[in-house]
């Protein structure tokens, strides 16, 4: 009985040891820093320190720390609107 239970413990354990982390997903190296102008349109309580632009939809996202996990939001002007950029012709 206690076998069986050590085994899907240990089980749990290496599968555990396998998932990749967001932090390792994103790149060992530092984020870019946000262009100014992107720094003035921003709306309060946003982690600017986390912000960058996503090449799928040209548009700014920073990570927002909850008390559960830690979640890739848009980043917002103050009026609520997602912030992006037009790709380059």
């Amino acid at each position: 009985m206690y076998t069986r239970r050590a085994v899907f413990i240990l089980f749990g354990l290496v599968l555990g040891a396998c998932s990749e982390t967001l932090s390792n997903s994103q790149g060992s190296g530092s984020l870019p820093p946000v262009p100014e102008q992107i720094v003035a349109l921003a709306a309060p309580n946003q982690d600017l320190a986390t912000a960058r632009l996503r090449p799928e939809d040209n548009c700014y996202w920073y990570m927002h720390s909850g008390p559960v996990e830690d979640t890739l939001l848009p980043l917002r002007t103050a009026g609520g609107n997602p912030i992006c950029v037009k790709p380059a012709a």
